[in-house]
């Protein structure tokens, strides 16, 4: 078996909506998932499969879709994945809550990032590295590339990282 975490695009910030925890738990468990477990209120899935990500990805969109009525975007990491987002973090030296990855499934490139003032980009494999020196809250930047994927701060994935590799027994 290997350890999972899935990513849900938009939920609890204000984009597609509300997904309780308990509720995505309990979807990953319908879906046969072993040692499913949320972390934090921002759409996070941990679990172990021997499916394949495509087929993790395809199973929680349809029991999400069937749940709340809408397509909800899902991207989905195995621990190692993870965990070498984490090891290939470019601003590994910034504070953690200050660094975003953000995931995506499509090509990534960094052409038409709009609105760029302190904050710095990197690219990784499935991933683009946000350094934002001055926080979130204020940033007017525009990533063109990050429109379909979901970002998580550093810290998170590390953690999820962490929670992945040991979903699996």
């Amino acid at each position: 078996m290997t350890g999972w975490a899935a990513l849900l695009r938009a939920v609890n910030v204000g984009g597609t909506g509300k997904v309780p925890m308990t509720v995505l738990k309990e979807l990953g468990e319908r879906a046969g998932f072993a040692n499913a477990r949320t972390y934090i209120a921002s759409g996070n899935l941990v679990f172990a499969s021997e499916c394949s990500e495509a087929a993790i990805r395809e199973a929680l969109e349809e029991l999400l879709e069937a749940e709340f009525g809408k397509r909800i975007g899902v991207l989905v990491r195995d621990a190692a994945e993870l965990a070498r987002v984490a090891k290939d973090n470019p601003f590994a030296d910034r504070p953690g809550n200050r660094v975003m990855a953000i995931f995506a499934d499509a090509d990534i490139t960094l052409e038409g990032v709009r609105h760029q003032v302190q904050e710095e980009l990197r690219l990784g494999e499935r991933v683009i590295y946000v350094h934002y020196p001055l926080g979130q809250a204020d940033t007017k930047l525009v990533v063109p590339a990050a429109k379909h994927g979901t970002g998580r701060n550093m810290n998170t994935v590390a953690k999820l990282a962490d929670m992945a590799k040991e979903a699996a027994p």
